[in-house]
């Protein structure tokens, strides 16, 4: 797994909060222009699993569900753009089909091969335009507490001032980021210290590039033709994401849903073993072994 203390034999990487480093085990990948951190954990060998983090976060998010997904499957993990260890490029589109393609370059770099794609968030909005890019590259979706579209948008705005960013205390930064989950979880130091390292310039125009391409068309509408296994996660008690607005998804032919009770906006940091065994149930049922 990978590790997060400095080393002078690391390679240090310009990221969205300034230097990180890397272990021997990961890589930077470059795709144009743009150096993206990549982490791989789990057999060589094994079928490929496709992690996408969220607007506000970056790929150390997953690490709570990696010990339950590593024995069965090569787990990927990037850094998107501007967020953790991956480069911040000044002037470059967000676009999401341009985001995507460049994900897919990384996925080429790595030799992945079909992959089943896990996007938690606006991760999978950028997971379900990896399936249109190419859907050479991707065998199947999970979707969590992914919206299917803005009507669906029910946060309420969170005044959030940069300038005084790092004046602010963990508990105001939990309070800032409390509909992220259920009433009463805990908000890790971990997922603390992410979201403090947020950059409001990669947030507002990620922002705004996932409300141009919801607006453009549904994920659901988008879903249909590509003719991927899809599985929906929501948590019932999402206050960012109507969690009734999971059952648009079912528009796409053998679309599986599952609404997990007690949990909010992230069951995937939330509940990692529940969501776990709904991703291995669904991989076991969608996925041949390596070798078939």
């Amino acid at each position: 797994m990978t590790e997060y203390a400095l080393n002078p034999s690391e390679t240090a990487v310009a990221g969205g909060s300034g230097l990180h480093s890397l272990s021997a085990d990961d890589r930077v990948l470059t795709v144009d222009g743009i150096d993206f951190a990549a982490y791989q954990d789990g057999p060589p060998d094994a079928d490929p699993l496709l992690l996408l983090h969220g607007t506000a976060a970056s790929a150390r998010s997953w690490e709570p569900l990696l010990p339950l997904l590593v024995p069965a499957h090569r787990v990927i993990r990037i850094d998107l753009p501007g967020c953790g260890r991956s480069t911040l490029p000044h002037g470059a589109s967000y676009d999401v089909s341009v985001l995507a393609r460049r994900v897919g370059g990384v996925l080429d770099q790595l030799g992945a091969g079909p992959t089943t794609v896990v996007g938690h968030s606006s991760g999978g909005v950028f997971a379900t335009g990896l399936a249109e890019q190419r859907p050479d590259l991707v065998s199947a979706l999970a979707l969590i507490d992914t919206g299917p579209h803005m009507h669906a948008y029910i946060a309420e705005e969170v005044d959030l001032r940069g300038a005084s960013w790092t004046e602010l205390t963990d508990d105001q930064l939990r309070q800032a980021m409390r509909d992220g989950f259920h009433a009463g979880f805990a908000i890790p130091k971990d997922y603390v210290d992410q979201f403090r390292e947020l950059d409001f310039g990669v947030f507002g125009a990620v922002s705004v590039s996932i409300r141009g391409y919801l607006a453009e068309r549904s994920l659901p509408d988008r879903l249909v033709p590509i003719g991927k296994p899809l599985l929906v996660i929501f948590g019932e008690q999402d206050v960012r994401w109507d969690p009734a607005s999971a059952q648009d998804y079912r528009i796409v032919p053998g679309a599986q849903i599952e609404l997990m009770n007690g949990l909010g906006h992230s069951p995937n940091l939330e509940d990692p073993q529940r969501v776990a065994s709904s991703l291995s149930s669904f991989l076991t049922g969608q996925l041949p072994s390596v070798g078939s």
